[in-house]
């Protein structure tokens, strides 16, 4: 089993920044990547950026490439979510998780533990 707690949500203003935490603990040997996804109020969860845990290979949605990078803190078991220039629709609750089995790391269901989420506000 996998835990995950998901830090630094928040309200922030157009334009500015905010750094999400996520730290795993329990059998964090086991796990292959990890990710971050959101949902916004009446939208379905969406994918947001991924990392590999050993290799640090990342990848991003379109609408956050270039604003949010992924960094982690291996020795700490902590992913990070690096959001700036942030608009108003990255307003969302965020989803920090975890898959086990190696693989693509843009679809919600493949992945096998889940945080509880952090709201993000970003304010016109």
């Amino acid at each position: 089993q996998v835990q995950l707690v998901e830090s630094g949500g928040g309200l922030v203003q157009a334009g500015g920044s905010l750094r999400l935490s996520c730290a795993a603990s329990g059998f964090t040997i086991s796990i292959y990547r990890m990710g971050w996804f959101r949902q916004a109020p009446g939208k379905e969860r969406e994918f947001v950026s991924t990392i590999t845990w050993g290799g640090g290979t990342t990848d991003y949605a379109e609408a956050v490439k270039g604003r949010f990078t992924i960094p982690r803190e291996y020795a700490k078991n902590t992913v990070y979510l690096q959001m700036n220039s942030q608009k108003p629709e990255d307003t969302a609750v965020y989803y920090c998780a975890a898959r086990v089995v190696p693989g693509d790391g843009r679809r919600a269901y493949e992945y096998n533990y889940w945080g509880q989420g952090t709201r993000v506000t970003a304010s016109s």
